[in-house]
């Protein structure tokens, strides 16, 4: 499942406020603001990666050869 967090605002500047506010505490920004129908604005963020896997450890090999 994909998480996403979206700001909706009236204006350009209140998006950018609300965007800049999830990228304070981590967020990473996936789409900056743009203006929709209904004179809307939107941008998205998601979580930022918390797991990243240690150099060198590939699970689709199997132990190496020695030799």
């Amino acid at each position: 499942m994909a998480i996403r967090v979206g700001v909706q605002a009236d204006s350009r500047e209140e998006c950018v406020e609300g965007l800049a506010q999830l990228v304070d505490v981590g967020y990473v920004p996936v789409m900056l603001p743009a203006l929709v129908t209904g004179n809307r604005w939107i941008a998205r963020a998601v979580p930022p990666k918390t797991t990243v896997a240690p150099a060198g450890d590939d699970p689709g090999r199997g132990p190496a050869a020695s030799g």
